[in-house]
């Protein structure tokens, strides 16, 4: 044990003592959040930044005119030449798009140089239906404003009943949360993990592994490294999460003081003007903070954690035995990719059924297996914990996880063992399945 523990202090501080690490670990959450704020503001003002396409109309159906109107992005141009004329000259014509309408409306085309984006062509579909309904529905003798009004959207205010009383859902607190975590936990397995395969080759190419094997057993060296390079990959995330508390607190204060602001100022220009919706105003701008500050507090940030680092931790482990016998059957990086696909492909899997079928079926049972099955619960198990996994299920999950690092890590220990002293062989599954047989 005390050499494992040795092997450890030296695989934590010779990374936890770099620049590099200190650089990242505070920078990365500065930088993710100035990115996300930058894509809202870039989402927000998208607008302002994209260039204005010009777009000639020819209208056969003589509906659109007066009524297609300009947008941010794109401006309409109606003319009354032939269509086919038009479109031979269209080339020539400074116009970014060619939109064609005929009579009967099918068929309607839109021509353009480059290819038309997805979101032009969806605006573009958005306002000719809205137009074309209108239209049909006052040929019909239906008033639009009436049915406007009779479609108003009902919105929904999901609540939990438990047996303290009831309490806000928070569904898309919960969605955010578990797609976060998973996200997280699914580039840590392979960034952590592949730094275990490279340290494992980097010490076998440059025999360093043989000096180290003639005092610590292999098995000695494999878990300390795994063990070492985890409580790195540990470290930083508690790092993370204190230096993103403490810039989200920062950020909610300031946001807080400008919602203060904005909302004083409101209610002073209703009173000034006599407004009776004055007190209504203020209500709903309390309500609104209230409602923010409300989701924020009930979110159970400690059990969430906790839950993270223990499949972080868990998964790494598991994950990391095998990255790191990979490691030891092979003289290069360019040797383990015949190895990595079985390895990476449930990972991959689990993490794409995540996005689409786990988020929106949490309790389901193709769920529930993922997030007990130990390749693959890392990442389920952290997209159904924000939506309350049963405590028999969560403690089961767990088990099998430990169970699942114990089993793999001593099945990679039996390979890892031959295969860190084997050199200039091309290792094959046969030969692996060779090495796991030797008797010690």
């Amino acid at each position: 044990m005390k050499k494992i523990i040795l092997i450890i202090q030296r695989e934590y501080f010779s990374r936890v003592k770099k620049k590099s690490f200190l650089l990242m670990t505070f920078l990365v959450p500065v930088l993710f959040m100035g990115m996300m704020a930058l894509v809202g503001y870039l989402v927000a003002k998208q607008n302002e930044f994209g260039d204005k396409k010009k777009v000639e109309v020819v209208d056969e159906n003589g509906m659109f005119k007066n009524k297609l109107k300009n947008t941010g992005t794109l401006e309409f141009t109606f003319v009354a030449d032939n269509y086919a004329n038009v479109k031979g000259n269209f080339l020539n014509s400074g116009y970014d798009y060619l939109l064609y309408i005929p009579g009967t409306l099918t068929g309607t085309q839109l021509f353009s140089e480059k290819k038309a984006s997805a979101i032009t062509i969806q605006n573009i579909e958005s306002s000719l239906t809205d137009i074309a309904s209108s239209q049909r529905l006052m040929t019909a003798g239906i008033d639009t404003a009436i049915l406007a009004k009779a479609q108003k959207p009902v919105t929904i205010d999901a609540k939990q009943l438990t047996a303290s009383g009831e309490k806000d859902a928070q569904t898309y607190v919960a969605y955010a949360i578990g797609l976060l975590s998973a996200l997280l936990i699914y580039m840590s397995l392979f960034l952590y993990g592949a730094q275990v395969m490279r340290g494992v080759i980097e010490e076998k190419v440059s025999r360093v592994i043989e000096v180290i094997i003639s005092s610590v057993k292999p098995f000695q060296l494999m878990m300390g490294k795994i063990i070492g390079i985890g409580l790195v990959g540990l470290t930083q995330f508690v790092l993370w999460i204190v230096v993103s508390v403490a810039l989200s607190a920062g950020a909610g204060t300031m946001m807080m003081g400008s919602s203060n602001m904005a909302k004083t100022e409101q209610v002073s220009v209703l009173k000034n003007a006599g407004s009776a919706d004055a007190a209504v105003a203020e209500q709903a701008a309390d309500s609104g903070m209230g409602k923010i500050m409300q989701s924020l507090e009930s979110i159970p940030v400690t059990y969430i954690i906790f839950c993270f680092l223990f499949y972080f931790l868990s998964g790494y482990m598991l994950y990391s035995a095998i990255f790191a016998m990979v490691g030891s059957a092979v003289d290069n990086e360019t040797e383990t990719q015949q190895f990595m696909m079985p390895i990476t492909l449930p990972l991959v899997f689990t993490f794409i059924i995540s996005m689409n079928f786990i988020i929106n079926n949490p309790d389901s049972s193709l769920s529930v297996w993922l997030s007990m099955i130990p390749i693959t619960s890392p990442i389920a198990m952290m997209i159904r914990i924000p939506f309350g996994v049963p405590a028999w299920q969560l403690a089961v999950s767990m088990v099998l996880m430990v169970g699942g690092f114990v089993l793999t890590t001593w099945a990679a220990g039996r390979v890892y063992r031959v295969g860190i002293l084997m050199y200039g062989k091309k290792a094959s599954y046969r030969e692996l399945a060779k090495w796991f047989m030797y008797k010690e």
